[in-house]
């Protein structure tokens, strides 16, 4: 028995029309794979869109692409992750699961979790991600007992970042600890986090996160070049796992360092790159000017040279010039961003995080404008306790 492990898609994530392509035909290649070793069936772990409600042309694009697998008797199994939940309730795979293209494996019967049945004997279950690690209350609150008993080949799906597999970038992200994933599962699918890794430990079997199926940011692309997911087969009660990347169009990244030079010497070396057609091309600049200022770099013209490129990309966040006043910017996603200011101010952070939570919530159909804004001012009175 085979399956596919994919996570962390983020459909329609990029501003650039060209990257968004690029995200959309990694799932087309994943897809594609997937039929091609005719694999008994897919998962999902979170965010298979970047935000709950996309676009309705990437909508149709993607309902194509399962639809393939359908007609070829293929079931996909997913859980919601951050991006694709939203506090409404409403999310497109709920459309796509009413079409029979997708299940969701995220199913509760008396505060129990159930297990879905694949036909190759597999049950699978597992717990949707949230916004500013809201979903740590599923885990504290979940009733193991069933879980663990369940005899037979087992899958756990999750979209969390687990403390004790946090690396370095990661430590002021918010996690959960191993031990609220319930134990005696044979695979655990892992999202959320955006590298690849794989792990056991006593009481948990294969733990995996397959990172993101493309880059999402320009770090992500800068470390990692291309995304891809994990091929897992299961036989003679042996688990074998293999990395697939995926890479339509190779990445090269450049560093360059602008302490003590001039604008005319930067922009030379930013002129010197070579062999940039049909690739992506990543450019980081760093350092503080010895004259002129950072606008003094004319990039328009810069980048009109390497018209040959397929994008080209550049990082100047801490890009400086001693005739400007010095502004720090943060990097990194949303999350990592809101964290590292919740940090920095010392602010209460479960308390922040319910506020953002709150004003993260959509008006239900129906409801007058008046009628939300006093809910929302309601509940955020009631998490300040005023």
């Amino acid at each position: 028995m085979k399956f596919i492990h994919l996570a962390d898609c983020h459909l329609g994530g990029w501003r650039e029309p060209k990257l968004q392509e690029l995200g959309i035909s990694s799932f087309k290649r994943a897809i594609d794979y997937a039929l091609q070793e005719y694999v008994g069936f897919v998962l999902i772990s979170g965010d298979l869109f970047d935000s709950a409600l996309p676009n309705i042309e990437l909508l149709k694009e993607t309902a194509s692409e399962l639809s393939k697998l359908k007609e070829n008797d293929i079931p996909v199994y997913i859980i919601a992750g951050s991006h694709d939940f939203s506090p409404s309730g409403k999310t497109m795979l709920d459309v796509l699961e009413k079409a029979g293209l997708i299940e969701n494996v995220a199913k509760f019967n008396n505060n129990k979790l159930e297990f879905t049945h694949d036909r190759t004997g597999t049950k699978i279950t597992g717990l949707p991600g949230k916004k500013g690690s809201l979903d740590k209350e599923y885990y504290e609150l979940l009733d193991k007992t069933n879980l663990e008993n369940e005899k037979g080949f087992k899958i756990f799906m999750f979209h969390n970042t687990i403390n004790e597999f946090k690396p370095k970038e990661l430590e002021n992200i918010d996690g959960q600890s191993l031990n609220l994933l319930p134990k005696n599962f044979d695979y655990y699918a892992g999202g959320h986090v955006h590298y690849i890794f794989e792990t056991e430990k006593p009481g948990y079997k294969k733990i995996v996160y397959p990172g993101p199926l493309f880059p999402n940011n320009f770090l992500e692309l800068e470390k990692l070049k291309n995304g891809g997911f994990y091929l897992v087969e299961y036989k003679d009660s042996k688990l074998k796992t293999n990395y697939v990347p995926i890479e339509i169009v190779k990445t090269n990244s450049y560093f360059f360092d602008a302490n003590n030079k001039i604008p005319e010497m930067l922009e030379k070396e930013l002129n010197s790159v070579k062999n940039t057609k049909n690739k992506i091309i990543l450019m980081r600049i760093e350092g503080i000017l010895k004259s002129g200022k950072t606008s003094d770099i004319n990039f328009k013209k810069i980048f009109d040279n390497y018209k040959d490129a397929y994008i080209i990309l550049k990082n100047t966040s801490k890009f400086e010039s001693k005739e400007q006043e010095e502004i720090e910017i943060k990097q990194g996603s949303i999350e990592e961003i809101e964290n590292s200011i919740i940090n920095d101010l010392k602010l209460d952070k479960d308390l922040v995080t319910k506020l953002i939570h709150i004003l993260d919530i959509e008006k239900e159909e129906g409801e007058k404008s008046l009628d939300f804004e006093n809910r929302i001012i309601k509940d955020a009175k009631e998490v300040i306790k005023i």
